[in-house]
């Protein structure tokens, strides 16, 4: 009977319903779209706090805002965790429906990096905080670097892309260099992070729309990497896209095209490169490319009218700043934390054999204090569909420059009623 009491709890723990002790404590109900999270609460969380009871919902990520809005809207039913992905965050941030994290912030700044506090920060309050950081790389095949640019070496090789004026050069000299079959992308979609990135202004400001001077500059690039063939044009994670990270992509005419890079995050290294390009494992190395920025990460928020607040902040500072529970966690893991005591502490013992030996946790914490978290936008994601629509048209010849951009300022405007 003991038994079947033990294997009945571990399944209602996985599907949602957490807290088998029997412990009257207070229940906390957390809502996610990654098990990520369950893992923290169930390996380190729920071992530091027995008297928490927790109700773990997992949803997938293209149903989570159609479960989470409306409870949010109502107030009825709505979880005390709120686990939000860096394409949303900024929504609930904005939202008006998250509790005010700022206590925790002010207590532990000190050790927090800054981009991830200024994504969860609106109007000057903390609404979000995470135990993550999640910076842009450039990775790039050391044997293709050896090849046209003379040496592997991650510091002479980045003076090949230090800024956007030189990573336009080097595309050039790769193509001619190569008699035509390395391309310094295998995307356009690679270049977009770090040019969206190299942002002075947000999508929106006084309610008007504002296409900042390097978007426009992006336009521009992608044109002319496109029309000289200086990247490999395949969509971001389409078959060709994989296909040339290890080395088997071919043009339309079947030759073989040489991709030297790929722009990715902490967790392209672990979750896209090394499961997919096995052969190659130590011909990888990392550089930070022309200008600091992000890809993803996920955030905690707590609902504002949730009856247990003290556990509900006890949970996030828990998972979000707590030296000992954070320096495990990245051990175990490998993920960047955000924490950046425990960073330095234990940044020194990492090497990386897929990157040839590379220390790419000292290399990303680096990266990571140059990225800029202000200029984020609940509005974002909607309005970078319709611009990626207006890049294609004009990169692919369906209409000019001009056109483009009018058509997408009109589409704008109308979906915001600015």
């Amino acid at each position: 009977m003991k038994k079947a009491l033990v294997i009945a709890c571990a399944v209602l723990l996985l599907f949602s319903a957490v807290g088998c002790g029997g412990s009257k404590g207070p229940t906390l109900t957390v809502w996610s779209f990654t098990d990520e999270v369950h893992n923290m609460v169930s390996n380190y969380y729920q071992k530091a706090f027995p008297g928490v009871n927790m109700e773990y919902s997992m949803t997938d990520q293209g149903q989570y805002e159609n479960k989470l809005d409306p409870v949010l809207a109502s107030g009825r039913g709505a979880p005390d965790i709120i686990v939000m992905e860096a394409a949303f965050v900024r929504k609930y941030i904005e939202s008006g429906q998250l509790l005010d994290l700022t206590d925790i912030y002010e207590a532990y700044k000190d050790r927090l990096l800054a981009y991830p506090v200024e994504v969860g920060t609106y109007n000057g309050r903390v609404y979000g905080l995470s135990w993550q950081a999640a910076p842009g790389a450039f990775f790039y095949r050391r044997s293709l670097a050896k090849a046209y640019l003379g040496t592997d070496d991650p510091a002479t090789v980045q003076t090949y892309f230090s800024d956007i004026n030189t990573f336009m050069q080097t595309a050039e000299k790769l193509k001619n260099d190569s008699n035509g079959s390395c391309v310094t992308v295998a995307s356009r979609g690679d270049i977009f992070q770090f040019m969206f990135a190299a942002r002075e202004q947000p999508w929106i400001v006084n309610n008007r729309l504002v296409i900042d001077r390097n978007l426009e500059l992006y336009m521009d690039i992608a044109k002319t990497m496109y029309d000289n063939r200086w990247e490999g044009r395949v969509g971001q994670w389409s078959e060709g896209w994989f296909l040339g990270m290890k080395g088997d992509l071919k043009d339309e005419a079947q030759n073989d095209v040489e991709v030297f890079g790929y722009f990715l995050p902490t967790w392209g290294l672990h979750y896209v490169l090394k499961p997919n390009t096995p052969d190659t494992s130590g011909d990888w190395a990392m550089i930070p490319g022309p200008v600091p920025y992000r890809w993803g990460g996920t955030w905690l928020g707590a609902y504002k009218g949730t009856a247990v607040p003290e556990a509900a902040k006890q949970f996030i500072r828990y998972l979000t700043v707590d030296n000992l529970f954070l320096e495990q966690y990245a051990l175990d893991s490998g993920d960047l934390v955000s924490n950046m005591m425990v960073v330095d502490k234990i940044k020194g013992d990492y090497r990386e054999p897929f990157l040839g030996g590379q220390n790419h946790y000292a290399e990303f914490a680096e990266m990571a204090k140059g990225v800029n978290g202000r200029l984020l936008q609940g509005t974002d994601r909607a309005i970078e569909d319709y611009f990626h629509e207006a890049v294609t048209a004009y990169v692919e010849g369906e209409k000019t420059k001009a056109l483009a951009l009018a058509d997408f300022r009109n589409q704008i405007e109308s979906l915001l009623g600015l």
